[in-house]
């Protein structure tokens, strides 16, 4: 039997901690659909396995988040927090890269997909990929960068059977 190393590339070398921290879980997609649309993703974007945590809270945690860390005084659908040093990305023990935390809010998914008129599912689909972007550097506050960042959500939505969420 032939020793499995970090550099391999299937799905299940991709790991999600997904956090609950909502009383219900009412119209949140399931812990498998959410597992699958992140290791697809992450499948298309990385050579090497890599995990990280999704972290589902309240209005009230991410109004304090988003006050605590980017100076905004309100409640927001999604904040990404990448881990990473002045000497670059993080590894564990077993040679994945540690890309971060993304926290998104149940209240506001849903809020937005009633006024967006798109189901929830397909919403937190969008969070979900534009968090997994944000981990990785992506920055779409610079035009260039939001351009190339927006083209990449738009196919990886498509490879997951959603439509584009900008339109």
């Amino acid at each position: 039997m032939a020793a499995r190393t970090a550099e391999t590339n299937s799905m299940a070398d991709h790991v999600v901690d997904i956090q609950w921290c909502i009383k219900d879980r009412d119209q949140m997609p399931d812990e498998d659909l959410i597992r699958q649309w992140a290791r697809l993703s992450l499948s298309d974007l990385h050579t090497r396995a890599v995990e990280f945590c999704l972290r589902v809270v309240s209005e009230a945690e991410i109004q304090c988040l988003n006050k605590k860390y980017r100076g905004k005084d309100g409640p927001t659908n999604v904040l990404s927090f990448p881990n990473e040093t002045p000497a670059g990305r993080v590894v564990d023990e077993n040679g994945r890269i540690l890309l971060g935390d993304i926290i998104v809010c149940k209240d506001v998914v849903q809020r937005e997909s009633r006024k967006q008129e798109k189901s929830v599912e397909a919403h937190f689909a969008h969070l979900l990929v534009h968090g997994i972007l944000h981990l990785q550097g992506h920055d779409h506050s610079v035009d260039d960068q939001a351009n190339e960042m927006e083209a990449i959500e738009k196919r990886l939505l498509l490879n997951l059977g959603y439509d584009d969420p900008y339109l």
